[in-house]
Formats: C-alpha cells, sequence, structure tokens
C-alpha cells in the first residue's frame, strides 16, 4: 500500500526525504493519546450521523486492537507511514479493511498531533506535580527532624547569619511549591481541546466538538481554528516551568554537593545515591546531585529551541512545529528522573548536627546582633556597625571568636557592653531572635512547617481531582 496521501503524487518521495522528515521515530510516544484521540472522534462521527454506527462500532474495536498490539510491542512503526497518526491508521486499515479510512473524516494531522499532545502533556503535569509534592514532604520531614539544628547562613557563599536547617530546608518547600502552582495554572491552558479545527480552517461536515471535549475531558475547546493548528504556547509555557524546576533543583544540587564534601561534612547521601571512583577507593561521589545540575542545561536548551521554532512563524500549521515534541519528551524524562530520585535521596539523608553547630561556633555570623544589642543601648546603627567591625578585626588579628573575648576586651571597643553580650551571641539566642514571620526563630520555623503541611494537603486534593 503507499502512502494514504499519494493521489496527487507520480513518484515515489525519496528514501531519504522519508527519513528526514518522519517523525515516527519519536513521535510514538504518543500512541496512547492518538488512538485515545481517535476514539472519542469516532464516537463524534457517529453521534453526528457522519460515520453509520456499525462502522463506528467495527473502527473502536479495531482502534483497541491496534492499541492493544502496540502495548504488547507487536506493531512495528514504519519510517515510510511518516508518524504516529499514518501508523495507526494504516495498521486499523490492515486490521479492518477499508472501513478504517472512515476514521479521518472531519479531521487533519495538524489537529490531531495538537490534541495528542494535549493529552500528553496533560497527563505528564499532573505527575509532575506529584512528584514535586513527594520531594516537599521529604524535605518538610527532613526540617521537623532539625528543628534544633543551626547552621551558618550564608550571602556570597561567605558566612553571613545563624539559621536553622530547617529553615534553610524550607526556602526549597517554597520554591517547589510555586513550581507546582505554575504546572497547576498551566493544566487550565493545555486542558483546551483543538480537534475539530481540521488543517486550518475547520471542516464542512457537522461535527460536534463540544461533545468531543466532554469525551476527552477538556474544559473548552478553542475558539478560532488557525490558533488552535499552530498554538504551541502551552508547550513553551510547560517548558518554562520546567526550566524553572530544573533551577530549583539544580540549585539544591549545588548545595548537596558542597554540603556532602569532606571541607563542610554537613550531611551524608545514602550509598544508593551516591557512586565510587574507579582509581580511588576511598570516594563517595554524590553523581545524583551532579548530574541533575548538568542536565538543568539541556532543559534550558529545550525552551530556547522552541522558541526559536516558532518566532517567526506564520500561521497556521508549518512543518518547522515538528521540532516541539523532541524536546518536550526529553523535558518530561529528564524532570521525571530527578524527581523520582530527589525524594528518596532528601529522606534518607544523613545531617551531621555536631559539625553544623562546630561551624556555627567557630564564625563571625553573630556580629550583626552585638550591633542590634548596642543599639538597643542608644548607639545609632551605623557607629555601631563601625565598632562591630573593629571589634571582628580585633578578634581575627588575636585568634578568637567574638564569645571568646572577655568583658575588659569588649568594653575597650564600647562602654556599653556588659554581661548580658555573652546570652545575645549565643547561636540559639542569635536564632530565635529572628521571631518574625518567615524568620528563622524556632517558633517562626515550626509554623512555617504547618503550614507546609497544609499545603501538602492542598495539593494531594487537586491531585486526586486530576488524576
Amino acid at each position: 500500500m503507499g502512502k494514504l496521501w499519494g493521489g496527487r503524487f507520480t513518484k515515489q518521495t525519496n528514501h531519504l526525504v522519508d527519513e528526514y522528515t518522519a517523525s515516527i521515530g519519536f513521535d510514538q510516544a504518543l500512541a496512547e493519546e492518538d488512538i485515545q484521540g481517535s476514539l472519542a472522534h469516532v464516537t463524534m462521527l457517529g453521534k453526528c450521523g457522519i460515520v453509520p454506527q456499525e462502522d463506528v462500532e467495527t473502527i473502536k474495536a479495531g482502534l483497541q486492537t491496534v492499541l492493544d498490539k502496540i502495548r504488547r510491542g507487536e506493531i512495528e512503526f514504519s519510517v515510510v507511514d511518516e508518524d504516529i497518526h499514518m501508523n495507526v491508521e494504516k495498521n486499523l486499515i490492515a486490521e479492518i479493511g477499508p472501513v478504517g479510512g472512515k476514521l479521518h473524516t472531519g479531521r487533519s494531522r495538524n489537529d490531531q498531533v495538537a490534541t495528542d499532545m494535549h493529552l500528553y502533556l496533560r497527563k505528564r503535569v499532573v505527575e509532575l506535580a506529584g512528584m514535586l509534592h513527594e520531594l516537599q514532604k521529604s524535605l518538610i520531614g527532613q526540617a521537623r527532624d532539625n528543628l534544633d539544628t543551626i547552621i551558618p547562613g550564608y550571602t556570597h557563599l561567605q558566612r553571613a547569619q545563624p539559621i536553622l536547617f530547617a529553615h534553610h530546608l524550607m526556602a526549597y518547600v517554597s520554591m517547589f511549591q510555586r513550581d507546582i502552582e505554575r504546572l497547576m495554572d498551566s493544566y487550565k491552558r493545555i486542558n483546551v481541546l483543538p480537534l475539530g479545527a481540521g488543517a486550518l480552517a475547520g471542516t464542512t461536515f457537522p461535527i460536534d466538538r463540544h461533545f468531543v471535549a466532554e469525551q476527552l475531558q477538556f474544559d473548552r475547546v478553542y475558539e478560532n481554528s488557525l490558533d488552535a493548528v499552530s498554538d504551541r504556547d502551552f508547550i513553551v509555557e510547560f517548558l518554562s516551568h520546567a526550566s524553572i524546576i530544573m533551577m530549583h533543583l539544580s540549585r539544591l544540587s549545588e548545595e548537596l554537593v558542597l554540603w556532602s564534601s569532606t571541607e563542610f561534612n554537613f550531611i551524608e547521601l545514602d550509598d544508593a545515591f551516591c557512586t565510587g571512583s574507579s582509581i580511588m577507593p576511598q570516594k563517595k561521589n554524590p553523581d545524583v546531585p551532579e548530574l541533575v545540575r548538568g542536565k538543568t542545561g539541556r532543559v534550558y536548551g529545550n525552551l530556547m529551541g522552541l522558541l526559536t521554532v516558532l518566532k517567526s512563524l506564520p500561521l497556521a500549521y508549518n512543518k518547522d512545529m515538528q521540532e516541539d515534541k523532541e524536546g518536550m519528551f526529553d523535558t518530561v524524562a529528564t524532570l521525571e528522573g530527578a524527581l523520582q530520585l530527589f525524594a528518596p535521596m532528601i529522606a534518607t539523608m544523613k545531617v551531621n548536627k555536631s559539625r553544623m553547630r562546630e561551624a556555627v561556633n567557630q564564625d563571625f555570623s553573630n556580629a550583626t546582633d552585638i550591633a542590634d544589642f548596642l543599639v538597643g543601648k542608644g548607639l545609632p546603627f551605623r557607629q555601631a556597625h563601625e565598632v562591630i567591625g573593629k571589634t571582628v578585626l580585633y578578634c581575627i588579628q588575636q585568634g578568637k571568636y567574638l564569645l571568646d573575648l572577655t568583658m575588659e576586651e569588649f568594653q575597650q571597643f564600647s562602654p556599653l557592653f556588659d554581661d548580658t553580650i555573652y546570652e545575645v551571641l549565643r547561636p540559639e539566642t542569635v536564632v530565635n531572635a529572628r521571631n518574625v514571620y518567615g524568620g528563622t526563630a524556632t517558633d517562626q520555623v515550626a509554623e512555617a512547617i504547618k503550614r507546609g503541611e497544609v499545603l501538602l494537603s492542598m495539593t494531594e486534593q487537586w491531585l486526586a481531582e486530576h488524576v
């Protein structure tokens, strides 16, 4: 059998053109969605009296047979048949005869492939939101276990002020919550049906697009047929959200790599998520976070690639748009792979509390609190800042930390110092002094964990409604 569209042509397509233009090598990933859309479409054709009901039932049975064979790996996809749509239709006709050719009545591959991708992404954003939810649970679990663990907080990768380790982890819970909310919001733009737009102008058949939307559980249909077949905003938006998620994962990865180094020794990743060296037997390498950090670039690239493809395309469909799929599939696979590993890696991470405390005791991250102490005694902040700068310089020159200074040493910089300064400088005091909403004080972080648990419940409800 020749090509299903070959009637107008007088010679066969060059085999190199077949290979170059075919998308079946990657769009076979849309097989389930393609048949799902076809089942709804042919059901509508029967409802509207466009195709006899007997033929509709034959086609539906044939589609199910083709789907079963695809799932069992019994169908060999052909480059000659170009894409998943033509491969499915060719196999359908081989299964049930010429009546299978009626399936394509009232539609084009242009609105068909768009429908497939809407169905595909609709499912994946829910799955990815669920994976982010699991990662949040792991982070909140570690935060709950480390409400008494103090760690140096950094700016410019220099020690700045002591904070709770739980506070640090909850910052990532907030980041991933924004990611979940972006995915949730994108769902309403993904869940729009393009089928029925035809190649670009609609169809002469009296189809019922809203019935198909109901069958496929789409919230609405595209209002404009040109927009329906040429819109890839929903993929661009997904790739943008995915890039932000990977950026967040990459930032956390960098911290895990640093924290697990001998120099920091703040955490130890479970052996199940590390690898060794082929030459250095003592090595334990944090390969998972390193590779997630590295794979972030390919997700950024997929976003920039599609934006570049679309930037000067006239309406409506153009073959350039075939380039929308590989980056989308690759991004989904990259994200899923990272998130599947991150949640258990965080959950099994061991926290070296004593080493974190040692680090806090051996720095000047409590210096700001001395300035605040002097301000409380009536000294203007700028003068207090200068006093503490000189005090820290003295400590560095003497090889001491602030808590090592005697009262006599303190008072050589300001007579306002008294014995209460030693309590002010304790790491626990410094942390709990930040008792403002969103701050690092123990009470505030405990409340943040409670709020995080409420968000987990809300996400679980949304996931249950959209699975």
